[in-house]
């Protein structure tokens, strides 16, 4: 599943980089700490991929 944001995309790279060993799971907030836990290395990659072009800066919240 892409992302739908850039902030998104952003999150699931750092996700990656901690799962993978590159970075460590304490550095991690919010988002991103909670994408590490429950998401597989295989959904975090397709989403660290999306392109950001194109993408809002943030989702925008349902009213």
């Amino acid at each position: 599943m892409p992302a739908r944001s850039k902030k998104q995309q952003m999150a699931a790279g750092a996700a990656l980089a901690a799962k993978r060993g590159k970075r460590s799971k304490s550095s991690l907030k919010g988002p991103s700490r909670s994408m590490a836990k429950s998401m597989s290395q295989k959904e975090l990659r397709k989403m660290a991929k999306t392109k950001r072009k194109g993408k809002p800066t943030s989702k925008r919240k349902k009213r």
